[in-house]
């Protein structure tokens, strides 16, 4: 949200409060540095992935006993263990808040976090604050994942557990899709660049006094939170303004609007307690700070006290209704018909109390069902009646259990498979039948024939249109897939739709002529394949200007999504604010382009020589971006642009040349100069030099640029482009699973 207009900020996923920061931010290294580093064991491309590279994960998911699982999890949620006893004897609450901190985590901005490959496992998140005591929640799954093995994923098993919990308490459930696949080391993810956690009082990341807004790709508003500070901005209870535009802010970017907040917020507190019997002070670190003895366990304290609820997770004690393990209306009820106070906590946080409650209106002793104490509401909780729009959302709510019902399991499915992608990847009996629109629908499409393509082939190399027009416009339309949460890719074509048509990276008055142009001439073919394919053509051309005869095998048989299928807000945050493939940059941000470039790289599921191959592919082709800044020509070092040359590395590392930086550029542009002369013969940018000044990259570099290297790149090259064009096709890939 910007801090002066109050509008959402969707434009450079890399600015915040000033100073080039890195893209890692706080890495586990810096928060534990005496924790074993096994990383030296995944150098020169080594897996850490146990089944290997052969493993088919959603095979074996379909061929598990699904009806025993979820029976087993349903005896589970009720059989308490002595060295971690369930509260009112049901593990549900424990279990829906571990699925939902799985998931969570995910934001719009990258498309990162989430539930999709059980990184709750793994530092940092295992032992984030808000995740605390969520170690114990692993260990009673522990004897499931077990006995089902390879055939549940630990990713899939969070979620589905989580299902099962509110299903076993009478709570609706709108369906689940597995097939979320697991991995067995830490995701690289920028969670921040702050140097403390939030109970170590660090500040809000908002904070409109000071311009403070907070920093894309971030949603959480402090670090070590999933979502909010339940006691209020910063820990302060007295701002009311500002705890709903945390909450709007937060949730906004992590794909939910202010009625699925509210469900989320109301159905999540209608189960369970909060913890804050103790000061924190008293219990342990958390795992991954904690001694060999103790297995992986963190915030612990003595075992009698634990078997008698003296348990502190978020500091706040209490439970939200007076019958925590039960679906119903109490939560609205007990928010709208008292007045509440501001008490602490044992633990010294901050929460309201209703005032003068009935005894009816009483919950349970989590551990002595014969006692009764009162329920309480976060600062978050009083801001669904304190806030206006949430309010009017929360009074309806109140008063319609079934709209409530039918919000919260539609937002909490929504939730759980957010970042999972298109629909198709959904394995498992309880996958619904409805088509929602963020899980951005595409009609299935027709293959066309070999003939048909080599038809239409033909007739775009004689329609007029430059090899560069077909390389941008079939590069603009499918690099937007994010390997992160799945979403974007060539399939629907939405590069002819808003916003992505619009995007300034794209070109838009070109885009439009390329796009009108294979419109006229695709008969049968869809747009989606008329633009891919009118990009292969086009490198096929350039191969054999260029003395190489290659064929670019890119799968067809996309589908057209039309307006309606598409949610035009919440492709907003897969506009790139730099794409350094085309050497686009919008304006200089307080992160290295370069690091822009591998950050785009990553999310494309790319390696360093395939990378390094289509940024020098797409140089010699001319396919750049004619942003004002940048111009037609700028990082294509070649005579010959439109051929597909190793021209862009051989002039690159040529030592005739000399780089000196333009002046009014800073840092982002450069020169390059005959030495002997003094003639400009080259414009170039970071992401153009830097192939040639990192020592790995330039390795890879003197690759292509030797003699004999042309076939190698030709071969990278294509190989790298054919897999970014089909990066989407998982209506190909997951076809066998649905039969």
């Amino acid at each position: 949200m910007d801090a002066k207009t109050g509008e959402m900020s969707g434009g450079c996923p890399f600015h915040g409060d000033g100073g080039v920061r890195s893209l890692l931010g706080r890495t586990n290294r810096d928060w534990w540095p005496d924790s074993l580093n096994l990383e030296i064991l995944t150098q020169e491309g080594k897996s850490a992935d146990p089944h290997g590279e052969d493993f088919d994960y959603a095979e074996a998911f379909n061929t598990i006993d699904y009806k025993a699982l979820k029976e087993d999890l349903k005896a589970l949620m009720t059989d308490s263990q002595d060295w971690w006893p369930a509260d009112y004897g049901h593990y549900g609450p424990f279990f829906i808040r571990m699925a939902w901190h799985a998931a969570g985590t995910y934001r719009t901005g990258d498309g990162r976090g989430g539930a999709g490959s059980g990184q709750q496992r793994f530092a940092p998140l295992n032992s984030w604050p808000d995740n605390g005591n969520l170690d114990k929640a692993r260990r009673l799954l522990w004897p499931i994942k077990q006995k089902y093995g390879k055939n549940i994923s630990w990713a899939d098993l969070f979620i589905l557990t989580g299902n099962v919990a509110i299903e076993s308490m009478g709570g609706p459930v709108f369906g689940f899709g597995g097939g979320r696949k697991d991995v067995y080391e830490p995701e690289t993810v920028y969670w921040g660049t702050e140097e403390k956690w939030v109970d170590e009082g660090v500040e809000t990341r908002i904070n409109p006094d000071e311009g403070k807004a907070l920093d894309n790709p971030l949603a959480a508003i402090q670090m070590g939170l999933i979502y909010v500070n339940p006691e209020g901005p910063g820990g302060n209870p007295h701002d009311p303004e500002g705890m709903a535009r945390d909450m709007k802010e937060t949730f906004a970017r992590m794909a939910m609007n202010d009625e699925e907040t509210v469900a989320l917020t109301a159905g999540g507190h209608a189960f369970g307690k909060a913890h804050g019997a103790k000061p924190a002070d008293s219990f342990g670190g958390a795992p991954e700070s904690e001694a060999l003895a103790l297995q992986g366990f963190g915030w612990l304290t003595d075992a009698e006290e634990i078997g008698k609820g003296q348990i502190t997770t978020s500091g706040i004690e209490g439970a939200w209704t007076p019958n925590p393990t039960e679906w119903g209306g109490d939560y609205f009820r007990l928010l709208f018909k008292y007045e509440y106070e501001l008490v602490q906590s044992p633990a010294g946080a901050n929460q309201w109390q209703p005032i003068d409650p009935d005894p009816e209106d009483m919950a349970p002793d989590a551990r002595d069902p014969s006692k009764k104490v009162p329920t309480m509401m976060t600062t978050a909780d009083m801001a669904l009646k304190r806030d206006p729009a949430y309010r009017a959302i929360s009074e309806r709510f109140r008063d319609d259990q079934a709209a409530l019902d039918d919000a919260f399991a539609r937002a909490w499915f929504k939730l759980c498979h957010r970042d999972m992608g298109p629909k198709v990847r959904y394995m498992g009996p309880e996958v619904p039948e409805e088509d929602l629109i963020w899980q951005d629908p595409v009609p299935a499409g027709t293959t066309p024939s070999d003939s048909a393509v080599a038809d239409f082939k033909s007739k775009v190399l004689d329609s007029g249109l430059t090899v560069s027009e077909l390389v941008k416009a079939a590069w603009a339309s499918a690099s937007t897939y994010r390997n992160s949460d799945h979403r974007g890719g060539a399939n629907g074509a939405r590069i002819r739709l808003a916003p992505q048509k619009d995007w300034a990276v794209n070109d838009p008055e070109e885009l439009s002529k390329v796009l009108s142009k294979l419109d006229e001439i695709r008969g049968d073919l869809s747009m989606a394949d008329a633009i891919v394919l009118g990009g292969a053509a086009a490198i096929e051309k350039a191969a054999k200007d260029g003395g190489f005869d290659v064929k670019v095998d890119v799968t067809t048989g996309r589908g057209d999504a039309t307006d309606e299928q598409t949610d035009v807000d919440s492709f907003e945050p897969l506009e790139p604010f730099a794409d350094g493939f085309r050497n686009y940059l919008k304006t200089k941000a307080n992160v290295k382009t370069e690091d822009m470039l591998i950050d785009r790289a990553q999310l494309l599921g790319l390696s360093i020589p395939e990378m390094t191959a289509l940024v020098g592919g797409m140089r010699a082709l001319g396919a750049v971006s004619h942003h004002a800044d940048h111009g037609s020509k700028i990082g294509v070092f070649t005579d010959r642009p439109g051929v597909l040359s190793t021209d862009f590395f051989v002039n690159l590392l040529d030592m005739g040349n000399r780089w000196e930086t333009v002046d009014e550029s800073g840092d982002e542009e450069f020169v390059g100069r005959d030495r002997k002369t003094g003639e400009e013969k080259y414009r170039g940018t970071r992401t153009d030099l830097v192939f040639g000044s990192n020592s790995q990259l330039r390795a890879i570099s003197e690759v292509f640029a030797e003699n004999g290297g042309e076939q190698k790149f030709v071969d990278t090259f294509v190989s790298a482009w054919t897999k970014v064009m089909d990066a989407d096709r998982f209506d190909i890939r997951c076809a066998k699973y649905h039969k």
